[in-house]
């Protein structure tokens, strides 16, 4: 009997539509002679700015998570799902690099050293791409990098001198995961002189006017009958997934009413409309998992450059920027206690969009474990304070690598341990074998973790 392909899907002139892990799919006789029908692991990263604020976000005791601190109670339904790990830095070297630059170039590379030389970038390859360079042979598109990095904040490098773009746009990145039938590149020189001629009409094979789900209907319909009941279920709940964030994204580009190429993050101080963003890119970045479209995606959010009413409930308006450092002082009791408060607050509700991911992905069966099991969710920031401070880290990792990774703990490590080490693992434990990444093993602070985190696998 020919085994059935994991990533069956719906088909149509314009349209692939992947579709999710169904049991039906896989017969019992199938799934035990081979791993054909057994869900893959993944990497999410879920990045914000402004590092976070250690006694509200750091548990105090390690071992068991008992009690939550403020900044990631609204994790308190996963406790069970999640490894909070304290004590992580980067120790690279900058050369002609501001401090934004110098922390986003160490994010997720762990380069012992990071420059900007005749107008390039210079670092090493970051973790979610030595993730894709073997999780990407089996997928539509090898890696996603989707969100607000760009500008000072560069984080993903395919090698040491190219740097990895990130797409903002939401219907961009809706149409290279569901329309045509290769990978759509973005054509970065076309946007520029779309943008440059104000051209505002979008191109034809990119409209939203026919819905994706339109033009496979019929085909869900005929696969309807050959699922049991619960797939069919899943079925429901993964097309009406796809139509609510085509939905939004068209909303999204209607509300803002400003050139299609230019359609990327609201540019105004509503936290609602900052929030209904980061939603959006987060349910991208779960229907390519769930599709298995892609096992590598990395989601920038949040801004520095923005204010937050209604968030921050304490002292007078201030930009965000301006409070994270008036509220991160080298010695905490040194920084303004207000804005410290407000920082907190900024912090906890990023914890509560990343949390609302957590819970969806946990709530996605895969025949027998959830969407978020077979993940690894990386919640982190590229910096580890508002102060640009590159000492401990905020660091939760949400899912179990498909049950190696063994969660509801806080793991402690010497402060100054390479954050590198983390990075290592995290490979690993995506079957991707790694002895060193970036300065795991040559970091002045390596001590003898010998490149590794003791206790995490």
């Amino acid at each position: 009997m020919k085994p059935i392909s994991r990533r069956t899907m719906l088909r149509n002139t314009g349209a692939v539509l992947s579709l999710p892990f169904f049991e039906s799919l896989f017969p019992a006789r199938l799934a035990s002679a081979s791993t054909a029908g057994k869900p893959p692991l993944r990497l999410g990263i879920f990045t914000v700015t402004g590092g976070t604020v250690l006694e509200s976000w750091k548990p105090a005791e390690a071992g068991p998570l008992t009690k939550l601190p403020s900044i990631l109670r609204p994790l308190e339904f996963a406790k069970d799902d999640i490894t909070v790990v304290s004590g992580l830095s980067h120790a690279g070297r900058s050369d002609n690099l501001n401090a934004h630059e110098h922390c986003a170039m160490l994010h997720l590379t762990g380069a012992s050293s990071a420059k900007k030389e005749g107008g390039k970038l210079f670092a090493d390859i970051s973790v979610d791409q030595a993730a894709a360079k073997v999780l990407g042979k089996e997928t539509l598109l090898p890696s996603m990098e989707i969100g607000l990095a760009g500008g000072e904040k560069n984080y993903s490098f395919r090698s040491r001198d190219v740097l990895v773009p990130y797409e903002g746009n939401p219907r961009l990145i809706f149409d290279r995961m569901f329309r045509g039938r290769t990978p759509v590149v973005p054509n970065w020189k076309r946007r520029a002189e779309s943008a440059s001629s104000n051209q505002v009409k979008s191109p034809e094979n990119v409209s939203l006017e026919r819905s994706v789900l339109d033009l496979v209907l019929g085909q869900a319909n005929d696969l309807r009958r050959n699922l049991g009941k619960t797939d069919q279920q899943k079925l429901d709940q993964y097309l009406d997934s796809v139509r609510s964030v085509e939905k939004r994204t068209a909303f999204l580009e209607s509300r803002q009413q400003q050139d299609f190429w230019e359609i990327t993050r609201p540019t105004d101080h509503d936290p609602a409309r900052h929030a209904d963003y980061i939603r959006l890119m987060a349910d991208m970045m779960v229907l390519a998992f769930q599709t298995d479209t892609t096992r590598v995606v990395t989601l920038a959010a949040g801004s520095d450059d923005c204010m937050f009413p209604g968030v921050v409930t304490v002292g007078y308006e201030r930009h965000c920027h301006t409070l994270e450092h008036q509220g991160n002082a080298s010695r905490p009791e040194e920084a303004d206690p207000i804005a410290r408060e407000a920082c907190r607050q900024i912090h906890a509700w990023y914890t509560l969009l990343f949390a609302e991911t957590v819970r969806k992905m946990k709530d996605i069966d895969e025949g027998g474990s959830s969407l978020l099991d077979n993940t690894v969710l990386l919640y982190t920031s590229y910096m580890s304070d508002g102060g640009h401070g590159r000492d401990e880290y905020p660091v939760v990792l949400a899912g179990k690598a498909g049950g190696a990774l063994k969660t509801g703990r806080h793991l402690a490590f010497p402060k100054k341990a390479p954050m590198a080490n983390l990075y290592v693992e995290i490979l690993n434990l995506l079957g991707v074998p790694t002895k060193s990444f970036g300065d795991s093993q040559t970091s002045r602070v390596a001590g003898s973790l010998n490149g590794r985190l003791p206790g995490l696998i």
